[in-house]
């Protein structure tokens, strides 16, 4: 039964209760980073076989690679690839000691897995979501433009993702730099000017506005006061959803991407709820996400704003 928008006559009570369930979230998440960080420097990997673990680990290994064997071919080592493997293992160990990296891959093997779960569950196309169709054949040329750049960049991150990968292309313009800055660290005074070289080029070829992300940002921008669509899940799919929600809500993309998780079923519905949407199509969207999720009922009597304050308020930010 849906819940009514009815104004209850105790709102700061409700108010107090998602607090504490905001706070009891946030105590969860904060043991993400920590605990990522020590699963990745363990050398037996037997005792870790968690999927999460394996495709953040080798997100960070690609990362490694592909800076390496940029420095080869500036070098202009014959032994690009070899090289790199040689290297690798290293300078991911090094990776994994920046959090807001491991965040980020964090938030992209969580939405990939969501992406999986809404395929095997519901047969939704894991690229091609029925309203990026439609914006594909949208009248507006600009829109359409974008939802297909999309479209194929979605087509890509499937792609990685199933590989275990990461694109240097495809992180944020703060994280490439951090990146880079940890490159630099990692080698130290054995910096190179074939690296110098190398990091030049990779700047240079950098866009941070062609990558998925980015994107898929333009997208629901270019969607205006119709960007609501995109909070449909089944409609919009896992990674146009992701988006929006973040758009909308006033949320880093990660935060979005957490809020999903199953016991984050408070921060997920007032994210949905400071979009606008009714409380009723905020229960919908959290029980197609988690069919066994108890959406708090205190969203019905709050309006939007104080959904914002609230998501505000509680210091998540772009944090894992």
């Amino acid at each position: 039964m849906s819940m009514p928008d009815t104004v209850s006559p105790e709102p700061a009570a409700g108010q107090e209760s998602l607090r504490e369930a905001l706070a009891r979230g946030n105590t969860t998440l904060a043991r993400i980073g920590p605990i990522l960080s020590h699963l990745l420097a363990t050398p037996d990997h037997s005792l870790f076989s968690d999927e999460l673990v394996a495709r953040i680990r080798g997100m960070c290994h690609h990362l490694a690679w592909q800076v390496l064997r940029a420095q080869a071919e500036a070098g202009g080592q014959s032994g690009r690839e070899a090289f790199a493997d040689r290297h690798g293992e290293a300078l991911a160990e090094h990776f994994f000691g920046s959090p807001a990296l491991l965040a980020h891959c964090h938030a992209l093997a969580l939405e990939w897995q969501l992406t999986e779960r809404l395929e095997s569950q519901y047969g939704l196309d894991p690229v091609l979501s029925p309203l990026v169709q439609e914006l594909i054949a949208a009248e507006d040329s600009s829109l359409a433009s974008t939802a297909m750049a999309a479209l194929t960049a979605q087509a890509r991150f499937a792609q990685t993702q199933r590989r275990m990968e990461l694109p240097l292309s495809e992180l944020p313009g703060d994280l490439f730099h951090d990146l880079l800055m940890g490159w630099r660290a990692f080698s130290g005074q054995l910096r190179s000017d074939a690296m110098i070289r190398a990091e030049t080029k990779l700047r240079n070829v950098f866009d941070e506005g062609a990558g998925r992300i980015s994107l898929l940002s333009r997208v629901v921008v270019g969607m205006g006061g119709s960007a609501l669509q995109a909070l449909d899940i089944d409609r919009a799919g896992a990674a146009l959803f992701l988006s929006a929600l973040a758009a909308r809500s006033g949320q880093t993309r990660v935060a979005a991407v957490l809020s999903t998780n199953h016991q984050q079923t408070a921060r997920l519905a007032l994210g949905l709820r400071s979009t606008g949407l009714e409380s009723a199509e905020v229960e919908r969207q959290v029980l197609r996400l988690d069919p066994q999720a108890v959406p708090p009922r205190e969203i019905s009597a709050l309006p939007p704003e104080d959904a914002r304050r609230l998501l505000a308020e509680s210091g998540l930010g772009g944090a894992a």
